[in-house]
């Protein structure tokens, strides 16, 4: 009977360790066998993804990107162990920091010269201070309010009792929720603001255009203005307003000569402007209510001839080609499109579904510009 082959390791313990290995190839336990342990291993990847996410939360609320960063130079372990706020008076405690700076070493968010450990271009944007810093973002998506729906998504399948998982986790919708929790709606507010400084970079130096001969802008569902501010900063000759609800702007700073604040519904009506802002907006409605939206964006600008135009920045879901080498970047915009589906009733569309939504809300053509990685910029035209 032949029985499968298998790797053995020989150790002899004496004062010289000798080891012997015999590797054999994996065809030689058979394509049977060599499939499942394939297969075994896949979803095993699968099954512990979410360690990544959480050692990564677990460096953010230690601290340790900024720790490395103000040390100046490459950290040692030992160096990096007593700077955390932890109890370090064993070895355990340096054992468990080397494993987890191990696993996020491999995820690239650090590297390691025979000096320490240093930051890579990833880490520097979860730096407290970093203009462009994702910490917010992070701590939304990785906090239990927002973890909860996913263990209730197979029972929002079966029972169909509610929009969404969201809503049969907690019981009202997600701007239900925040509206009725101050500290969750700060949370996701600056969670949303958070990529506001590197998206206004790229915009004002890149896509001035976008801006030419606009005299107002109303920034709808703007939060709590940061984007609006770096663009007040940037074209001064243009009035922005920030819409969105009462209780979202009700303390914000309205400091700023060329910006100000109105609180309101924009399924009811918006501020009339040269101009419409919407900033990964329509990603978190259904189709029916994006053309809502759209059609009360189109009542409030002029004639495409007078400049009127809806500024979109979302998502443009890529048509996924194996061999183009953005595997990662179509793995991203899946993931934020069950994101979408398990907070929201909205979705990430293509270039197919923008068309279809413009064409229903009444608009007469559009403008992609694919200048902001995994988003895009789309100027809508009446």
């Amino acid at each position: 009977m032949h029985t499968p082959s298998i790797s053995i390791t020989t150790l002899t313990i004496s004062k010289k360790l000798s080891i012997t290995n015999m590797a054999l190839p994996n065809n030689d336990i058979g394509e049977k066998y060599r499939e499942a342990l394939a297969a075994q291993a896949h979803i095993w990847n699968q099954i512990f993804n979410f360690i990544n996410s959480m050692s990564l939360k677990c460096a953010i609320q230690l601290e340790i990107p900024d720790i490395i960063h103000s040390h100046g130079r490459p950290m040692t372990l030992s160096d990096l162990v007593d700077a955390l706020p932890i109890n370090n008076n064993n070895a355990k405690a340096q054992d468990c920091v080397y494993r987890l700076m191990r696993i996020l070493i491999h995820a690239g968010f650090f590297i390691q010269e025979d000096e320490g450990y240093l930051l890579t271009p990833t880490s520097r944007l979860l730096l407290k201070d970093e203009p462009m810093s994702m910490i917010p973002l992070l701590q939304l998506q990785l906090d239990p309010i927002m973890m909860n729906p996913w263990h209730y998504l197979s029972k929002w399948f079966q029972n169909g009792d509610s929009s969404t998982p969201f809503v049969t986790a907690h019981g009202k919708p997600l701007y239900e929720y925040a509206e009725k929790e101050p500290k969750f709606s700060r949370l996701f507010n600056e969670a949303m603001a958070s990529d506001a400084q590197l998206v206004a970079s790229v915009m004002t130096e890149h896509c001035k255009g976008v801006f030419e001969g606009l005299k107002s802008l109303m920034d709808v569902g703007g939060g709590n203005g940061t984007l609006a501010k770096a663009f007040a900063d940037a074209f001064p000759q243009i009035n922005f307003t920030v819409f969105d609800l009462p209780h979202v702007i009700e303390e914000c700073d309205e400091g700023i000569k060329n910006l100000t604040y109105v609180g309101g519904d924009m399924f009811k009506s918006i501020p009339s402007a040269n101009a419409i802002l919407l900033k990964w907006i329509l990603h978190n409605w259904n189709d029916e209510e994006c053309i809502k939206i759209l059609k009360k964006c189109k009542e409030a600008i002029p004639s495409k001839e007078n400049g009127g135009k809806v500024i979109i920045i979302d998502m443009v879901l890529m048509d996924h080609n194996p061999h183009k080498g953005d595997h990662k970047s179509y793995e991203t915009q899946l993931s934020i499109d069950m994101l979408m589906m398990i907070i929201t009733s909205g979705k990430q569309r293509n270039q197919q579904d923008w068309t279809k939504l413009f064409s229903n809300a009444g608009f007469s053509n559009y403008k992609i510009i694919s200048i902001l990685g995994l988003r895009s910029i789309i100027e809508v035209f009446p």
